[in-house]
């Protein structure tokens, strides 16, 4: 029998669909997965993925959190960019050893679904197509998307106009999704509105909380 190429002996490990594309199960660190929740990403950057088997472009991943086991999004293994994800200001700078970008497909950061038939190994995992498929279907169909009204109310006390947008936008910047509430409302339904802090529902009225 003739031996394996790089290639084969690199992806025997992983499990895979007949048209070679493989599946996967990535485990997110719980701050990381806090940091997915507040801010949109179009990637999932994982980094010191050295020692491990781990997947090729085009594979298909499942993007997990654990205590319990819970799916939080889908994505498929894209090429790294150019640009270093911690040098933003040298865009020449070389990819960091062993990073994985997967793209997200579909994000469940808000109502993840439960992975407890998953035996994970490790970071990354190889998972049988049948599994994938059977825990992406859990999600179900996407949300039909809408049109939101989304704002941040912050008194600030400046000399003019303009100062004010500047202190706005630092104390935006310095603050962050982790200390600052955002206000959301359907469009065209303002009396819905809603108070969010840390991705989560927060009550802002002192009264009901009488």
């Amino acid at each position: 029998m003739a031996g394996m190429t790089t290639e084969t002996a690199h992806r025997a490990g992983a499990a895979g669909n007949a048209d070679g594309v493989g599946t996967w199960a990535v485990l997110l660190p719980a701050e990381r997965y806090e940091a997915e929740r507040l801010v949109h990403h179009d990637t999932l950057e994982l980094t010191g993925l050295t020692d491990v088997a781990r997947p090729a472009l085009g594979d298909q991943v499942a993007v997990l959190v654990d205590a319990p086991p819970r799916l939080v999004a889908l994505g498929r293994v894209t090429a790294p960019g150019r640009r270093h994800r911690e040098d933003p200001d040298d865009p020449q700078s070389p990819v960091e050893p062993g990073t994985l970008v997967v793209a997200y497909t579909r994000r469940a950061f808000d109502e993840p679904v439960p992975a407890d038939l998953l035996t994970l190994d490790g970071p990354v995992t190889a998972v049988e197509p049948a599994a994938f498929r059977a825990l992406a279907d859990q999600l179900g169909p996407p949300p039909a998307r809408r049109t939101w009204l989304v704002s941040l109310d912050l008194p600030i006390e400046a000399g003019t106009p303009a100062e004010a947008v500047r202190l706005f936008w630092s104390y935006v910047q310095e603050l962050g999704p982790r200390e600052l509430p955002a206000f959301v409302s359907p469009a065209g339904d303002e009396l819905a509105m809603q108070a969010f802090v840390l991705g989560e529902q927060a009550n802002q009225d002192p009264e009901e909380d009488d």
